[in-house]
């Protein structure tokens, strides 16, 4: 299913969700008769979130849906229109808001596909184009791909984690408002949940659904027994009883009590949740006491603010849990709330046309200091499709025949490409002048290209522990020129 996960929820137009400075700098460039001055920024993170050794790509569906249908309403431009100076003035005045209605994005974007693995300093995004139109688009594209790869990025963890237990994510009322839920059953889905209890989300993603019951419907009944025998009633092929409302190992047997009496009407007890508690224990115990009355495959459900290192740790114990559910934890990102990714301009065409101005960002950091160029990530494999080493280079320059890898933080860290070694562009071309030229794939290729491309990463990258530096370099000659450009705009201080 791959309909448009915005249209209906929102406005139809989407282009306030912005900065104001965005729109500030919009009539700067249109004042100095920049706007049309071709321009390239890359967007892309510093460092893997979680601590972890990798990221899994996404929200690229949403920016295409966002770009689609970037236009300023009547109601937008009447909204920027009563904005006032600090001395009472309007700010943007009404030549400009006339431009603004009759703009068109057509820019060129280029983008690494949703579920692919990818590392820091990688453009996730690079946009080309008219100088006004691809500023513009900044903060939409950041809030559309940080959160999604960052809800996708930890959703593989837990999948990395559970191994092939089943794991349902269970986080919207936990979530960050309306959106904050829905893009986070998205992109835990893409990113390797196997369900979602939110049913929005199933209806627009194609997500599947699944749920049990709250302690709620125990509470509502005259005693728990009574609770579970009612619900079979109303789902005799699809229950899932909660059993801790009152004492957890009583809600078992209660549990049990009631599966024979639906097997006795020829029906299975789909599986048991646990909520809170010693999960280890009770998971354990309660194992043993449904396969002492024959329930061996009577699933068991945890939930309770569970993530990636309790559920390995669960494992560790012995827990005999084979489904997860997932809320909190994974809907906020809760151990990293944001995934810090940036856009930066890279690139600007001389105004005769002869060429580019490479521009670059500087800070006392090396590792904040961006890189310049109009920039592809070409990833080197093994002749198994494993990846091997990622190279960051400028397509607006020639390669050298001999390709060498520089680590961006540390020049001395060099690794040659052999000429033979086979590679992958990851930037595709997504629209050229504004037109959409790439076929999106449906959520569910998204998801298992995502699967794929987590387990084809060495072991070592995907621990959670220390994990190992994947191998991202700079081919040398864009290095050379990177480490040029810093010492020709960094001023020599005196002694």
């Amino acid at each position: 299913m791959n309909s448009a996960p915005l249209s209906g929820l929102y406005a139809p137009s989407l282009s306030l969700l912005t900065d104001l400075y965005q729109v500030t700098m919009a009539y700067g460039y249109w004042q100095q008769g920049l706007q049309d001055r071709e321009a390239v920024f890359h967007l892309y993170f510093r460092k893997a979130p979680f601590q972890g050794g990798y990221a899994v790509a996404a929200g690229l569906a949403y920016a295409v849906d966002y770009l689609q249908n970037l236009r300023f309403s009547e109601d937008d431009l009447a909204y920027l229109g009563s904005l006032k100076s600090s001395k009472g003035t309007a700010m943007f005045p009404a030549e400009f808001l006339q431009y603004l209605r009759e703009l068109k994005f057509t820019c060129d974007v280029d983008a690494i596909a949703e579920g692919t693995v990818v590392f820091g300093n990688e453009p996730l995004i690079r946009v080309q184009g008219p100088l006004l139109q691809a500023q513009l688009v900044e903060t939409a594209l950041l809030t559309l791909v940080n959160f999604q790869t960052l809800i996708a990025t930890k959703a593989s963890r837990i999948r990395e984690a559970a191994g092939s237990d089943t794991v349902l994510e269970f986080g919207l009322r936990r979530a960050q408002g309306v959106d904050g839920g829905l893009s986070a059953s998205r992109a835990a889905y893409l990113g390797g949940a196997d369900a979602t209890s939110n049913v929005l989300a199933g209806q627009r993603f194609g997500i599947p659904v699944k749920g049990t019951h709250a302690h709620s419907w125990v509470m509502a009944f005259e005693d728990e027994e009574t609770a579970f025998t009612a619900y079979a009633k109303a789902f005799p092929d699809d229950s899932v009883f909660l059993v801790d409302t009152y004492d957890t190992l009583e809600g078992v047997r209660h549990a049990i009590k009631v599966a024979r009496e639906m097997r006795a009407n020829g029906h299975e007890l789909g599986g048991i949740r646990l909520d809170s508690g010693d999960l280890a224990y009770l998971s354990r115990e309660a194992r043993a006491l449904l396969n002492e009355a024959g329930f061996n495959n009577v699933r068991i459900v945890a939930s309770n603010d569970l993530e990636e290192n309790l559920i390995t740790s669960l494992k560790q114990q012995g827990a005999k849990i084979d489904t997860w559910g997932i809320g909190t934890q994974l809907v906020t990102a809760y151990d990293q709330p944001a995934l810090g990714g940036v856009y930066k301009l890279a690139a600007l065409r001389k105004p005769d046309d002869s060429g580019w101005d490479f521009t670059i960002k500087l800070s006392e950091q090396l590792a904040k200091t961006s890189i310049p160029g109009i920039l592809q990530v070409r990833r080197y494999e093994t002749d198994k499709g494993q990846p091997r080493a990622d190279m960051l280079y400028n397509v607006a320059e020639p390669l050298p025949e001999q390709l060498t890898l520089v680590d961006p933080l540390d020049a001395t860290r060099r690794r040659a490409v052999r000429p033979e070694a086979p590679f992958r562009e990851l930037l595709e071309p997504i629209f050229r002048r504004g037109e959409l030229v790439h076929t999106l794939p449906t959520l569910q290729e998204s998801r298992a290209h995502a699967q794929r491309q987590v387990l084809s990463l060495d072991p070592s990258i995907r621990r959670f522990l220390n994990p190992h530096t994947y191998p991202v370099g700079l081919e040398e000659s864009l290095n050379t020129f990177r480490t040029k450009l810093i010492l020709e705009k960094r001023p020599v201080r005196p002694a």
